[in-house]
């Protein structure tokens, strides 16, 4: 009897991920470098562990509910994702190439990108938390257990690098080794972008103020200012390379006002791991402080000097009610010289 559709891929088993790879995708893979892939399996073997915000409740991580979150509200951060996949290659040019998504968590990129209209990519998902490779392999998506400033793949081969939702995670020594990394796996002409959010900005202040002092796992990272993505993409050798300020906000939509404000609420403490919100206010009461709390964070005025409005709005073609929470995110983008 064959049991490989139904024996779960673990996160923690890079031979069975690299088995599955084979048999179901055997293009990706191809691009990998067998004698990386060996060192690097050789020190999984010998590491004792580290820690992990993205594991398992049990361990102190907040990996379930951050899975929850984007299995419940699969849409919600489309639009940012859509825009990420945009600066690395035009939809009409994207057939038959791959990308590597160095952050992937449980392969959110991936299961958007088919929704949004990147139907010719192939996305590579990537994460060093077991929790979220395991947990994209039982979506049926391709992943491989990796550190982003570590690759496993063969030097030019692929066309674009994504390092985005987690970029401050890293250490702040090992980011010029991921932007290095990437401008080695890219062919030339290919496409790196690199996706965070500037300090002092709402983002940084959500962080701060909410997420470090409510979730079980804290948040002391520190986010990039224009300066440092430039210089980190300008070290590691990159050309053409720029910074933009792109539009990445949450979307949450519901079939009343009040569902469309817990829906949002709901999001974010499952998306953050507000643990002690729940704990002292109860799931309710937790959901409706949480949106009210977002309000007062980013409802600054944007660069056109506009307060936004973050309250339920009806959309008059579905009759569905949208309530947006407007995030602004840096991200620089740089390509691989062609010589």
């Amino acid at each position: 009897m064959d049991t490989t559709a139904t024996t779960p891929t673990r996160g923690d088993d890079l031979p069975a991920q690299l088995e599955r790879l084979g048999r179901e995708h055997p293009r990706l893979l191809d691009r990998l470098d067998q004698d990386l892939v060996a060192a690097w399996a050789e020190d999984l073997r010998r590491a004792a562990g580290g820690r992990d915000d993205f594991g398992p409740a049990a361990a102190g991580g907040r990996g379930e509910r951050y899975v929850r979150a984007q299995q419940d509200r699969l849409m919600t951060r489309a639009h940012g994702i859509d825009q990420l996949l945009r600066l690395i290659c035009d939809p009409a040019e994207q057939r038959g190439q791959v990308v590597l998504d160095l952050l992937g968590g449980d392969g959110l990129v991936r299961r958007v990108a088919g929704r949004t209209g990147h139907h010719g990519l192939s996305i590579m998902t990537c994460d060093l938390s077991p929790l979220m490779v395991e947990a994209a392999w039982e979506a049926g998506l391709p992943a491989v257990l990796q550190s982003a400033s570590r690759l496993l793949f063969r030097s030019g081969s692929v066309d674009g690098v994504l390092l985005a939702y987690g970029t401050h995670h890293l250490p702040e020594s090992d980011r010029l080794l991921a932007a290095e990394e990437s401008l080695r796996v890219l062919r030339p002409g290919g496409v790196f972008v690199m996706h965070d959010f500037e300090v002092g900005g709402p983002m940084d202040v959500w962080f701060e103020q909410v997420v470090d002092r409510y979730s079980a796992t804290g948040h002391r990272f520190a986010h990039f200012t224009r300066e440092e993505l430039t210089a980190c993409l300008d070290k590691a050798g990159f050309e053409d390379v720029r910074v933009v300020e792109l539009a990445d906000p949450y979307r949450v939509v519901a079939d009343s006002p009040r569902a469309a404000e817990l829906g949002m609420g709901r999001y974010l403490l499952d998306m953050y791991g507000l643990v002690g919100l729940e704990d002292s206010l109860g799931a309710e009461r937790a959901e409706e402080w949480t949106v009210q709390r977002a309000r007062e964070v980013f409802g600054v005025p944007g660069p056109d000097g506009v307060r936004p409005v973050i309250e339920p709005r009806r959309d008059p073609g579905t009759g569905g009610w949208h309530l947006e929470v407007p995030r602004r995110a840096l991200v620089a983008v740089g390509r691989r010289p062609e010589r």
